[in-house]
């Protein structure tokens, strides 16, 4: 075997010492008078392989997709090694992080961050 031919060789991924990666999805962010909305980009993240945690002035959102091989075949080589997401944001203290609801559909990650009632707008009846 000729010294090219041995740099050409793939390291299988379970040989390799690197650490894992984690990717940040992507985000939109959407604010209105009632609070914020936030919507990720998780693909292959299903509901039980996700983690969100709230505390008052911190939500933290991790994921672990699953890249679904047909039957009987296996990668020899991969570009992405990794489908584990994470990302972390600072909440204002106009939110209520244990008000928190979170939808998963289709990849996709919302989550409605109500603002506090005491907070938000409201109309005035006049008499």
């Amino acid at each position: 075997m000729t010294d090219k031919q041995v740099a050409a060789k793939e390291i299988p991924a379970a040989e390799r010492s690197e650490p894992e990666l984690v990717l940040r999805p992507p985000v939109d962010i959407y604010e209105d008078a009632e609070g914020i909305t936030l919507q990720l980009d998780m693909p292959g993240v299903s509901r039980d392989r996700l983690d969100i945690q709230a505390d008052r002035n911190a939500l933290v959102i991790e994921g672990r997709g699953a890249i679904d091989m047909p039957q009987g075949m296996e990668a020899l080589y991969a570009e992405v090694r990794s489908t584990s997401f994470r990302r972390s944001f600072a909440l204002s203290s106009e939110l209520e992080p244990e008000k928190i609801e979170a939808n998963l559909q289709d990849g996709v990650l919302t989550l409605r961050v109500p603002r506090r009632a005491e907070l938000r707008p409201r109309k005035i009846e006049v008499r």
